[in-house]
């Protein structure tokens, strides 16, 4: 019993800080979503006004939104898991080095990469000058700056970091007596891949889709910033909590975003487990 209580009391700070500043504004932000604006005054009657709000006029954004996280997330876990492979398999004496590039990369400044890919996708920028000193195009191409494809561009080279140690941290629980058992029984490169390293590393890919799904389909600066006229669900529930000053749409939209990012994540967790339980 006494054990019990020292343990208890251990973990009682972390407890009160998690309750502090998470769970607490948590549910306030969840219990003010049934609430309206006045006047700028909050109106404490119970609606879901606001949701079917969301429901009626962002609809479009929000697929939007949750269709270029699944693309960013995608490509972010993909490129990490090709580095992560290589890192494992292919160049086991560079690893170390090859990790800490990969984690030196986070310490980079979120701004400065994405003022970073506006120099270098802007009309006067490193790849337009490229190419039309290469003579691929006449005038610099404006379209690869200010779209949803440098909104992508850049998520994935400030996500990629993210992926990769999740990934390495999967594959390196791999022992290799069982890659050498599946050569020794005759399996191919890609056999190796298919039925030894994904399914093992599957906890991984899924952590690192998780994250970046997360996290880019509630950005907004990156849209903001180098996505032009792109609109997503960050840009819409930001203002809402600045210049709009209406909380409860704000908490709303987000609750949503949540819902929906939480709910894709499950299902792709799913899809994968049955996959390889397929492929088995």
């Amino acid at each position: 019993m006494k054990a019990e209580r020292g343990n208890l009391l251990l973990v009682l700070p972390a407890l009160a800080t998690f309750a502090a500043l998470f769970a607490c504004p948590f549910l306030y932000f969840f219990a003010i979503s049934f609430f309206s604006m006045k006047s700028y005054r909050m109106n404490f009657t119970p609606t879901l006004a606001n949701y079917l709000h969301i429901l009626e006029n962002n609809a479009g954004t929000l697929a939007f939104t949750l269709a270029l996280a699944a693309v960013i997330a995608s490509l972010a876990t993909v490129l990490g898991l090709i580095y992560a492979y290589a890192m494992r398999f292919r160049f086991q004496r560079q690893a170390e080095a090859l990790l800490l590039i990969a984690v030196l990369t986070l310490f980079g400044g979120y701004l400065m990469k994405i003022y970073a890919w506006k120099t270098i996708l802007g009309t006067q920028g490193v790849l337009n000058l490229g190419l039309v000193g290469l003579g691929l195009t006449d005038q610099p191409l404006a379209v690869l700056l200010y779209s949803p494809a440098a909104v992508a561009i850049t998520l994935v080279n400030f996500l990629l970091p993210m992926a990769i140690l999740p990934i390495y941290s999967s594959l390196r629980g791999i022992p290799d007596i069982e890659i050498e058992a599946a050569r020794d029984l005759g399996a191919s490169p890609l056999q190796q891949l298919r039925d030894v390293i994904l399914p093992r590393a599957a906890p991984g890919l899924i952590s690192a889709f998780a994250l970046c799904f997360l996290i880019s389909a509630g950005d907004y600066v990156t849209p903001a910033l180098v996505g032009g006229t792109t609109t997503t669900m960050g840009s819409l529930i930001a203002p809402q909590f600045g210049s709009f000053f209406n909380w409860p749409l704000g908490a709303a939209m987000s609750f949503v975003m949540l819902t929906l990012g939480v709910a894709a994540i499950f299902s792709c967790t799913a899809a994968v487990r049955l996959a390889g339980q397929l492929l088995r």
